[in-house]
């Protein structure tokens, strides 16, 4: 796994000089998959060219302490812009034109404003914004399209959630941050294995071999698989005869 690393940090390095960018910036959410990420770019371009960004947006609080530990361990510098009030005022017209509340539609739309946010920040300061999702969230659609999916960068969606455990004791990730439920942090107690169903640990294996005993879950992933298939193909474009 070290030589892939080392593979990896060669490829963000080769990415970054090939756009003449100035480094990447990444939103900082204080789950694995941002550390790993953080934790590469550190090794692989130099603090100066990592760029962090906390973004809350009625976010739990031990999350942005998750994510403020982990730019300290690193020594990456980091910005905060709170989302909330441009969040609240964007839902409530939202709302007024729909008249319901989507609970789906309220978490898409704060993964798009950080977005709008990483990529205001990133031009103001030519860097490349890097995507967080791994391989086990990309291929079973758990993003949100044109949120944290609209990247420059994928440095991580090749790897299986366990394999970014695996690279995060290497990169010396704090432990805390290793062993917590990986969450959306959406709200208290809200984690990624209970929306979809089935354990990280379950879908890992059924992606790598093909294999899975429990059929509820099999048919849980085939189902999102296909219904996502849309988050991972290009933009129809019309061609005339």
């Amino acid at each position: 796994m070290r030589n892939i690393i080392i593979q990896c940090e060669q490829w963000l390095h080769e990415r970054v000089e090939e756009a003449k960018a100035s480094g990447i910036i990444l939103g900082l959410s204080g789950g694995i998959d941002s550390s790993v990420l953080a934790a590469l770019s550190r090794e692989a371009l130099g603090r100066d060219c990592v760029l962090g960004v906390i973004m809350p947006c009625h976010s739990i609080s031990d999350d942005e302490d998750d994510a403020r530990l982990l730019a300290r361990e690193l020594d990456i510098p980091f910005e905060r812009v709170d989302l909330s009030d441009t969040f609240d005022s964007l839902y409530s017209r939202i709302e007024s034109i729909t008249g319901n509340t989507i609970e789906l539609v309220r978490s898409n739309m704060k993964a798009r404003l950080r977005m709008v946010t990483l990529y205001a920040l990133a031009q103001a300061r030519n860097l490349l914004v890097c995507g967080t999702s791994n391989k086990s969230e990309f291929e079973t659609g758990y993003f949100t399209k044109y949120g944290d999916s609209g990247v420059d960068l994928m440095p991580l969606a090749g790897f299986l959630k366990r394999e970014i455990r695996e690279i995060a004791r290497l990169l010396h990730v704090p432990e805390k941050i290793i062993t917590k439920a990986p969450s959306a942090g959406l709200y208290a107690g809200q984690t990624d294995e209970s929306d979809m169903g089935f354990t990280y640990d379950t879908l890992d294996e059924y992606l790598s071999s093909g294999r899975i005993e429990d059929e509820e879950a099999k048919r849980r992933i085939d189902v999102m698989r296909r219904r996502s298939e849309h988050k991972r193909k290009p933009i129809p474009i019309f061609k005339a005869n």
